[in-house]
């Protein structure tokens, strides 16, 4: 069959017209910075109705503030309520775990949730302190100042790292670069948290067993090392009390989960545990045989620490690490808990937005005399199941923190160590999420890897080692994506024109002398030398398979584009030395269904004059079709032309013999 007859045959594949450089640049950032189309509100809309539009996006509480009605505030205000039952202690037993002032993990129960009720896109999202962030901001602080020996340099330091997360944060919400947080998969962040709620909880054995002294280390072989050699030291009036404290937090967690309408005996129980516990110790004056308290706090609002932050080239290194690290772990659980509860309630969370939030309410709480804040999940779980409507129950828990600092701080005096460590246990307990391990070892073998290379890097290395071992992972996982892109050999689906691959699909049927080939990823420099030997190595298969089967040898490769999106020059390069290696040894190339950007690209390249336009198809159906119907024109010319020669050399034979005769 000629070219004109092939042509007929199938659809030609369309040529995009050309776009302009800077307007396909456009584009692309368009795509890549602004996949949600912010701008849109604005489109058509007057001047003055766009500036309120722009304060409604910086400012939420400007959007629902104005319908906002009773009913609405009267289950903001039971919500609010009972999660500040639950964020006065965990504030201050977070504040002890970052080995700050415990007066601290109330202040940032104050400012912050105020900052976030008025920017925060979520309805359930309950603002303060984490465990992991405190962790690490003690962690990572620790190597460098003592809290012990220079506690203000240390506390400077914890209010210019805070400032330094919030600047971070901030800059990728407003430069639109959340995508970031993105490469924290799930399973990375299963394993990261679930290392750092083990250390924390071994951290705890300080408080539980009553030890003065302990490692500043936080793997486990150190943590170990220094309990068991202070051995002798250990008090029992303190373990007794912690194991009676955290048997009744996790027997009131347990009770609430098998009831969930009551659950408010959870929430109630960390403060219940801090009144019982107070309550006990000044009555049997506990603190005098051993048992620790937390001490006098300071009366009063947030003092301003504006003129705290330190910047001196000394520490300034320091601070913007811890700063950086401690933002995006914060951002990363923030934004996750968020979108979690959004999605029960069927709402939508911008993470852009959320980000310039969180960052705004860390640079405000840096200069109030705050420490990193985020939105915990235990506290919002708590939000969720109370009820709550709106970021009203933020500002509700925000008033009840400003009561207690105003009022009550003298009442937590005689409150001991161990219940506060009974508290982070109990709350730490519920982040190491074994099921969901379990989940990706049943579902993804290589996510279980990911998951347990954090959590064994937290546990017996550090959390930063945790956390670089959890994002290398990560990454290397997404290089081999890219680099080592998965191909397959299709077939025809019986009685359909429809081909997938043989490996999916054991009784889809090649077709003879064709090897259909699909590529599933864009074709880039990182990937085109392996895809090269690949399908180098597909027709090498194939061939030594109809040969040992006996079947008709191959002649055509076609290569199904369907999912390569984009291609770069590497990628043309790697066609164009396929094409010839297709062509030394004796075969054929067709291509079926490339896309726009793909074809631009091999127009520009004249990849498409030199295999030639009609070898180019829009389907792999027609692609097939064209190859068969050429196969079936070859073999018909091939038996044609041999019939001919035979009668030919037939009948010069007979010719021959006829003049032999009369000479015999």
């Amino acid at each position: 069959m000629d070219n004109s007859n092939l042509e007929d045959c199938v659809h030609r594949v369309s040529v995009p017209p050309p776009e302009p450089f800077f307007r396909s640049l456009a584009g692309s950032l368009k795509e890549t910075f602004f996949p949600d189309d912010p701008l849109r509100r604005f489109k058509g809309q007057p001047a003055g109705r766009r500036v309120v539009l722009a304060l409604q996006y910086l400012f939420p509480i400007l959007e629902w503030g104005p319908s906002y009605t009773l009913g609405f505030f009267k289950s903001d205000l039971v919500a609010g309520i009972t999660i500040a039952s639950l964020a006065i202690p965990q504030g201050i037993s977070y504040a002890k775990l970052a080995n700050l002032p415990p007066i601290l993990g109330l202040y940032s129960s104050f400012v912050p949730p105020l900052v976030y009720a008025m920017m925060g896109s979520s309805k359930d999202l309950a603002v303060g302190t984490v465990a992991v962030a405190s962790l690490l901001l003690a962690s990572m602080l620790g190597k460098e100042v003592s809290a012990t020996a220079q506690p203000g340099v240390y506390i400077n330091l914890a209010f210019t790292a805070t400032f330094f997360a919030g600047v971070f944060q901030a800059a990728l919400g407003f430069l639109r670069l959340g995508f970031i947080v993105d490469f924290l998969s799930h399973a990375t962040i299963v394993g990261f948290m679930g290392g750092a709620a083990t250390v924390v909880c071994l951290q705890q054995l300080k408080g539980i067993l009553g030890l003065d002294h302990f490692t500043t280390h936080t793997d486990l072989v150190d943590v170990m090392r220094s309990v068991f050699s202070q051995e002798h030291q250990w008090r029992w009036e303190s373990a007794v009390l912690g194991c009676c404290f955290l048997f009744f937090l996790l027997l009131t967690r347990y009770f609430s989960k098998r009831r969930p309408r009551f659950f408010w005996v959870s929430a109630a129980a960390p403060l219940t545990s801090v009144v019982l516990g107070s309550l006990l110790v000044y009555l049997t004056h506990a603190e005098k045989h051993g048992v620790q308290v937390i001490g006098h706090l300071k009366r009063g609002v947030n003092p301003p620490s504006l003129t705290e932050l330190t910047f001196s080239p000394q520490y300034l290194a320091i601070a913007a690490k811890t700063g950086i690290v401690t933002g995006v772990i914060a951002l990363a659980e923030g934004i996750a808990v968020g979108r979690s509860f959004a999605m029960f309630k069927n709402y939508h969370i911008d993470g852009n937005k959320e980000m310039i939030a969180f960052g705004m309410m860390n640079i405000v709480g840096s200069c109030t005399s705050c420490y990193l804040t985020t939105g915990p999940f235990s506290r919002s779980a708590v939000n969720f199941n109370a009820g709550c409507k709106t970021a009203m129950s933020n500002i509700v828990m925000a008033t009840a923190v400003m009561i207690t600092l105003l009022f009550l701080t003298p009442l937590f005096h005689y409150t001991p160590l161990v219940v506060l460590a009974s508290i982070i246990i109990a709350a730490m307990l519920g982040l190491i999420d074994y099921e969901a391990a379990i989940h990706l070892w049943k579902v993804d073998k290589v996510d279980f890897c990911v998951c347990m290379g954090a959590y064994l890097g937290v546990v017996f290395g550090s959390v930063e080692i945790g956390l670089v071992i959890a994002v290398a992972i990560s990454v290397l996982r997404v290089i081999l994506f890219i680099a080592r892109p998965r191909t397959f050999v299709l077939g025809n689906v019986p009685n359909t024109s429809v081909f997938r691959s043989i490996s999916q699909y054991p009784f889809a049927m090649s077709v003879p002398g064709v090897l259909v080939l699909q590529i599933n990823s864009p074709i880039y420099f990182a990937n085109s030398g392996y895809l090269r030997e690949r399908i180098s190595r597909w027709i090498d298969e194939e061939e030594d398979k109809l040969k040992a089967s006996g079947e008709s040898s191959l002649q055509y490769v076609i290569l199904d584009m369907t999912a390569v999106g984009c291609i770069d020059t590497s990628g043309i390069s790697f066609l164009e030395e396929t094409k010839k290696n297709v062509e030394r040894r004796g075969l054929k190339l067709a291509l079926a269904n490339p896309g726009t950007d793909v074809m631009v690209k091999l127009m520009k390249t004249k990849f498409v004059e030199a295999i030639g336009q009609e070898w180019i198809f829009l389907t792999v159906e027609e692609a097939v079709s064209a190859c068969n119907f050429m196969l079936h024109t070859c073999k018909a010319a091939d038996y044609v032309q041999e019939t001919v020669v035979n009668i030919h050399n037939a009948h010069a034979s007979g010719k021959g013999s006829n003049a032999a005769g009369p000479g015999i």
